[in-house]
């Protein structure tokens, strides 16, 4: 972490009444819970949909005769 990026963090660490150390290991900790509440709902992907009516009429128009 640069200089600038502790010293953001000290800063709104202290606006939250809370010790550095303390603000950084609660920032992580929220951050490890939303990346596994993020691969839980990364299921099988949906296959691709057929592109509908008018986008099929709408490529067939750009073809070249």
């Amino acid at each position: 972490m640069t200089e600038g990026q502790r010293a953001y963090e000290a800063r709104r660490a202290a606006k939250a009444g809370m010790s550095l150390e303390k603000w950084l290991s609660q920032k992580e900790k929220e951050a490890r819970a939303e990346r596994e509440v993020t691969s839980r709902k990364a299921g099988p992907a949906a296959p691709p949909r057929k592109p509908g009516f008018l986008a099929r009429l709408l490529e067939r128009a750009q073809r070249p005769l």
